[in-house]
């Protein structure tokens, strides 16, 4: 299948720097509603939706086998770029696991991405004492998958306003809408692939300029995990958002901007 067709991949504007968008864990390309419009006069922006993610998703290119680790999200990542004639210059907008997705796909493709803009990023959910907090204990984790597979709506209900954090009744509302949305069967190796990878040992190897964004007070990754990749990225910028819960880009997507405009005028032409 055209990675165009599979991804559902749509574009914004034909001129201007490439601003690649990739969705967290139960999201999809909706959710960079509030970014978007604020580029599209400088930018020309990509958006798509990993294999078996978002409410257009078709299940039927979806392989376990591929997507059960976050390799074969990457994989699409740079399966999309390819079917766009992308080969360098690319600025990555990513959110939560598609952090990590995105650093891979820079391994594989190292000229790939000019500079990578990381909205929460976690290089490990788990706890790795006593040198690493990723926020969760495997058993939690566990549990988690564990209501997956009993109650999807359930865990739907209860996981939205955890992800949203506090005062984020749109967004906790919206999330379950699209938690909803997937098929519960991909969302599980999905989900699987997000919380139980360890990318660590693959920091030290990005040579890419980041700029990491850090939510204040997010259950999901909290500022510790932000400050440990900031040690371990090279040529990385860390600022932290006065935002709870783990979307900015859909709660506070002005700050996003903010952050992201100074950003991409401050590393113009010098990446």
């Amino acid at each position: 299948m055209n990675p165009l067709d599979r991804n559902h991949v749509r574009s914004i504007g034909q001129q201007g720097p490439v601003l690649l968008y990739a969705h967290g864990f139960g999201c999809h390309q909706g959710m960079w509603s509030g970014i978007t419009p604020a580029f599209e006069s400088s930018h020309r922006q990509i958006l798509l939706d990993y294999t078996g993610s978002g409410p257009a998703s078709d299940s039927v290119p979806f392989d376990t086998q591929r997507y059960g680790r976050l390799e074969g999200y990457a994989q699409d990542l740079i399966e999309v770029c390819d079917a766009l004639g992308l080969s360098q210059g690319v600025t990555l907008v990513a959110h939560s696991v598609s952090c990590s997705i995105g650093i891979l796909a820079h391994l594989q493709r190292p000229n790939l991405f000019e500079r990578m803009i990381l909205i929460g990023p976690s290089p490990c959910f788990l706890n790795h004492p006593p040198d690493y907090q990723g926020g969760f204990e495997a058993a939690d984790l566990e549990g988690l998958l564990e209501l997956m597979d009993q109650n999807y709506l359930g865990w739907a209900s209860y996981l939205a306003p955890v992800v949203a954090g506090a005062g984020g009744a749109s967004t906790g509302a919206e999330l379950e809408r699209s938690f909803c949305s997937t098929d519960p069967v991909t969302a599980r190796v999905f989900a699987r692939a997000t919380f139980f990878a360890d990318n660590r040992a693959d920091l030290h190897k990005v040579h890419c300029p980041s700029l990491i964004l850090q939510h204040a007070n997010d259950a999901l990754a909290p500022q510790s995990v932000g400050q440990y990749l900031h040690r371990a990225l090279a040529n990385s910028r860390y600022e932290v958002l006065d935002v709870a819960g783990h979307c900015a880009h859909m709660s506070h997507p002005e700050l996003v901007i903010d952050a992201m405009r100074r950003y991409l005028a401050d590393t113009a032409g010098a990446a």
